[in-house]
């Protein structure tokens, strides 16, 4: 598997943690000069939307510069994180990253067009989330265990969505039914705003969704919330158990969303969108906003991003093979 050389190479990033006295520097005094872009990989409605629109918005008063959000859905958020590594390093151009686009992705797309190691500079982890098992009403369980024996009643019969191929969505519902001997068809979307739209309308009946997206529609009671992938309970749904707490001992799979640039991008520009970033992930209306939807911030140095990206990799390309997950 070309991974191998990957790994290798991701363990020799942890090097980065030597740049602190470079990022000391300031950003040149005529940047930015002109709009930035910021690349958001997947559609409008999601995680990654939502967190590169509120970044995107911060950063356009802090700098005094417009930051404009375009979507580049696709292949688990590779076609956008393909678009940012080959843009010109120069500040102008930034993007969105995730589980799924910088760790996932390289398990499972034999030709993946980018290094999700070599073609970035980290900026930033934005926030950690886990992700919701949510069921459509029509499906009349209430448990993770009603829903275990209804799909092993109908086997085959029910589909659950996911934001895209590779995506933590995606590798949860593979991990589910490897734990429970359970069989259900993926139905891959450009992202977590159709996929949802499809499951309120009824068209797919089950989801391993985001927890900023999933908790609001369970709140209003158009969807069943079962549990969170993650090892802890929610916050911002505390009632709903963790899978583990159902019955899925060792289950546990959380997501995380973070800012990329180029690399090759100036060091003093990067620590320069740190520190900013950091401060508006700070800002009380962002961290009530962030808390509603179960979201912990980030904020943190670029290398410890670096040192994520690199331990997630070999770690999650285990999970891949264990599930099973294939590119449908």
């Amino acid at each position: 598997m070309r991974n191998a050389k990957l790994i290798l190479s991701s363990l020799l990033t942890l090097s980065l943690a030597q740049i602190p006295a470079a990022l000391a520097q300031d950003a040149p005094k005529d940047w930015p000069s002109k709009p930035i872009r910021y690349i958001v990989p997947f559609a409008p409605g999601g995680a990654t939307d939502m967190l590169g629109r509120m970044v995107a918005q911060g950063l356009s008063k802090s700098l005094n510069q417009s930051v404009v959000v375009d979507n580049k859905a696709g292949q688990g958020g590779s076609v956008g994180s393909a678009e940012l590594a080959k843009s010109k390093p120069d500040g102008y151009t930034l993007g969105g990253g995730t589980i799924s686009s910088h760790a996932l992705n390289v398990s499972l797309y034999p030709k993946l067009s980018y290094d999700p190691i070599k073609d970035f500079a980290p900026v930033t982890l934005l926030a950690a989330l886990p992700n919701v098992l949510v069921v459509h009403p029509s499906l009349n369980v209430k448990t993770v265990p009603e829903l275990i024996a209804l799909l092993k009643a109908n086997p085959n019969k029910y589909s659950f969505g996911s934001a895209g191929n590779g995506t933590s969505q995606h590798i949860s519902g593979e991990m589910f039914k490897l734990a429970t001997g359970t069989q259900m068809q993926h139905v891959p979307y450009r992202g977590s705003g159709p996929m949802m739209a499809d499951l309120l309308g009824g068209t797919i009946h089950i989801s391993f969704e985001n927890s900023n997206t999933a908790i609001p529609q369970v709140a209003g009671k158009k969807l069943i919330g079962l549990a969170v992938t993650s090892a802890k309970r929610s916050k911002a749904a505390p009632e709903l158990p963790t899978l583990q707490e159902a019955g899925l001992d060792g289950f546990e799979l959380s997501s995380w969303q973070a800012m990329f640039a180029p690399a090759g991008t100036p060091p003093a520009i990067v620590s320069r969108l740190q520190r900013d970033v950091a401060d508006i992930l700070k800002q009380p209306d962002n961290l009530k906003r962030l808390a509603e939807m179960g979201l912990e911030p980030g904020g943190g140095k670029p290398e410890e991003l670096a040192a994520l990206v690199a331990t997630d990799i070999p770690r999650l390309s285990e999970v891949v093979r264990r599930s099973g997950a294939k590119v449908d």
